[in-house]
């Protein structure tokens, strides 16, 4: 069973910042960045347990082609992605967001 991934505002913003850049670097890239996002929502949604708790009840899974991490909780009918942050820049930048 399948659980609807929600973004928080935050993860909202993070994805169209990311996706403005990409853009800005290679027309095209920021689509495939979105593509990449969408795939591990997927994975997300269909078997969140898979990805390791790195604190409390926050779960990280990393993007395959794109240096990202996507930050998300588990609810009990949905899971709430609270950011999407490059691995080097921002490792701890979700935990403001709790």
């Amino acid at each position: 069973m399948s659980l609807p991934v929600r973004l928080g505002s935050g993860a909202q913003h993070d994805v169209a910042d990311t996706v403005a850049w990409y853009e800005a670097q290679r027309p095209g890239l920021g689509g495939r960045f979105i593509e990449a996002l969408d795939a591990l929502f997927n994975r997300v949604a269909e078997n969140p347990q898979q990805f390791p708790v790195i604190e409390s009840e926050v779960r990280r899974a990393l993007l395959r082609r794109f240096p990202y991490a996507i930050y998300f909780r588990v609810a009990t009918n949905h899971i709430v992605v609270v950011a999407v942050l490059h691995v080097r820049r921002y490792p701890q930048g979700w935990q403001r967001r709790m």
